[in-house]
């Protein structure tokens, strides 16, 4: 396998000759990338439940005011729980993906938000999305992903219908378009 850049903090884009329909327009977000695998979250697949469901499974009064949906991470372990949030907030077990954005399946995380000082901007997600070693790499050659640099803004600001369309639109693609005419260099 040759060495590739680590996507760790970048997007990936869905695109039409993606063969996996699960994947269908999504964008995730990697959270890790190295020679062990990849790690990423679906940061524009909501689901119909909000997190005040969560709270009032875990038993905790969730604060006042509109909570976002409950995401769905990606289709790995779809019982685990993560926060992708603002680095404003350091609980105490988080992995840093850059200098504005932690990961954390820490489920204190929800007491912080109910009392009112967790993060700025987050999304409760459920799985997420994974890679074996090379497995990403491999995907790639097939142009089933499209990379692309992240920005805040799209993650926790965004609507999540409009995600997969902006992202690919802040650089000038129109990924609508984007079909077998792209080829590798």
């Amino acid at each position: 396998m040759r060495h590739m850049e680590s996507l760790q903090g970048k997007f990936l884009l869905a695109t039409s000759r993606m063969p996996d329909p699960r994947f269908r327009e999504m964008v995730i977000y990697m959270c890790s990338h190295n020679e062990e695998g990849a790690m990423g979250l679906v940061v524009n697949q909501p689901t119909p439940y909000s997190l005040a469901d969560i709270f009032r499974a875990a038993e905790v009064e969730p604060p006042p005011g509109k909570l976002p949906p409950v995401h769905i991470g990606g289709p790995v372990e779809m019982t685990a729980a993560f926060f992708l949030f603002s680095a404003d907030y350091q609980p105490e077990n988080f992995i840093a993906v850059n200098d504005t954005v932690r990961v954390s399946g820490d489920s204190r995380i929800i007491f912080d938000i109910a009392a009112g000082h967790g993060p700025k901007d987050f999304i409760f997600l459920l799985g997420y999305t994974g890679w074996a070693a090379g497995q990403l790499e491999n995907e790639l050659t097939v142009n089933g992903w499209l990379t692309l640099p992240a920005a805040y803004e799209d993650i926790f600001h965004t609507p999540d219908e409009l995600k997969w369309r902006r992202v690919a639109e802040r650089y000038g693609i129109n990924i609508a378009l984007y079909d077998d005419s792209i080829g590798n260099a």
